[in-house]
């Protein structure tokens, strides 16, 4: 068999493969019993995670879940079989009833909410459609991701706009003093706060609605990049107070990679100018979905969207949140147990979902990834180390981690 026909028989295997059958949830009588068996159980049928991977990042790329890979399957066989009668595309579409059913888990109307591609290209239409001149100041904080710091720097270079950064302490105290930093940052030059809903480097839990509420009543425009919001705590996004907002739902509402949200309160609407353009960008009656007409792109991204939202709804919210938020607080136990351990996240439990960050105090560290990897210990690796966790995660995931560490670090305290 030559390469080109064992490559064609390969694809046509794929083709053929018949699609995973659906798994019903394990009885809610097995989470009160026993809630280890019973999120153990649900990774083992609703995820293709094997059982000799660590994962511990999921705050870079969630895992979609066997419904959502169906989901996207299933809808590009269709697509491309023509057999149903809407185009399968998204891009000129307002995708009305998606948006309608996002925006009730969200927490806001569907005229103020879009479709993205993830919260960094959202970011970046808010940055690049606000009206702002020369001498105009964008306050952010120190912890802001890249994609909450290059868009304001871009329009910096090209538009003289000033760009300042507020320091976030380690740990930080409370929300309170969170809250008071950036409102006592803003001076008479401030046109825009953006700040992370949770600080993608730390986890800290920022008080949104405590700072846009103060912004709104100094005339300054509030940005939210809310990444790692939606889907790791409990949040309706009108409570939030914000002007705009950028949300990526493939890290905890269970969405394939490619989907984003954008968000923008109601009289803001007509303010934000598109970045990316085709027929019909001018039309205000729109609302939000004027800012999804930017040419062809694959609808099958939203139908895994909508998927990995039902399948969040099916296991409740609140289990969720309350099962990864016990996940970070173990693993912060057992970090704060470690004498060589810095402690990033702060000790106040209310300050974190599920993320939880950690230090070495110095220590070289190209053993402890080495060993990661021959470990199958999945981890954003760096001097200042983000460990998060989704339904997904074992305890028997984060031990192995600390085992590791002790094996490698401990003596060296």
């Amino acid at each position: 068999m030559n390469r080109r026909t064992l490559i064609a028989s390969s694809l046509f295997g794929i083709a053929a493969a018949p699609r995973t059958a659906a798994r019903a949830l394990p009885p809610q009588s097995l989470l009160a019993a026993d809630a280890d068996k019973y999120w153990g159980q649900v990774r083992k049928e609703q995820f293709l995670l094997p059982d000799w991977r660590h994962f511990l990042n999921n705050g870079s790329l969630g895992v979609a879940p066997r419904p959502v890979i169906d989901a996207v399957f299933d809808f590009e066989r269709t697509g491309d079989a023509r057999s149903g009668e809407d185009y399968p595309r998204w891009g000129y579409e307002t995708l009305a009833e998606e948006r309608t059913e996002l925006a009730a888990f969200l927490g806001c109307k569907e005229d103020s909410l879009a479709i993205t591609h993830c919260a960094t290209e959202s970011m970046s239409m808010i940055a690049a459609g606000l009206d702002l001149k020369a001498g105009d100041e964008v306050l952010i904080t120190n912890e802001e991701h890249p994609s909450g710091k290059a868009p304001w720097h871009r329009r910096a270079q090209r538009d003289g706009v000033t760009v300042r950064e507020v320091t976030i302490p380690h740990p930080p105290k409370s929300s309170s003093q969170l809250a008071d930093l950036l409102i006592s940052a803003i001076g008479s030059r401030t046109r825009v706060l953006s700040f992370s809903g949770i600080l993608t480097g730390t986890g800290v839990i920022m008080p949104m609605r405590q700072i846009c509420d103060a912004a709104r009543a100094k005339g300054v425009i509030t940005v939210i990049d809310g990444a790692h919001v939606n889907g790791q705590i409990p949040c309706r996004l009108d409570d939030t107070g914000c002007d705009y907002y950028a949300g990526s739902p493939h890290k905890w509402m269970f969405a394939p990679a490619g989907s984003g949200i954008l968000y923008i309160r109601e009289e803001n609407l007509d303010r934000l100018w598109p970045t990316i353009v085709t027929g019909g960008w001018d039309d205000k009656s729109a609302k939000a979905a004027r800012f999804m007409r930017i040419g062809t792109n694959n609808r099958a991204i939203v139908t895994g969207l909508i998927a990995g939202l039902r399948f969040l709804n099916q296991l409740g919210p609140e289990n969720v949140y309350s099962r990864i938020h016990s996940l970070a607080r173990r693993t912060y136990s057992l970090a704060a147990a470690r004498p060589y351990l810095e402690h990033v996240s702060s000790a106040d439990p209310s300050l974190y979902g599920c993320l939880v960050t950690i230090g070495f105090r110095g220590a070289k560290l190209d053993e402890l990834w080495r060993k990661a990897r021959e470990r199958k210990i999945w981890v954003y690796g760096s001097a200042r180390l983000r460990l998060s966790h989704h339904i997904h995660t074992r305890p028997e995931d984060i031990d192995a981690f600390f085992a590791l560490t002790d094996e490698l670090l401990g003596g060296k305290a």
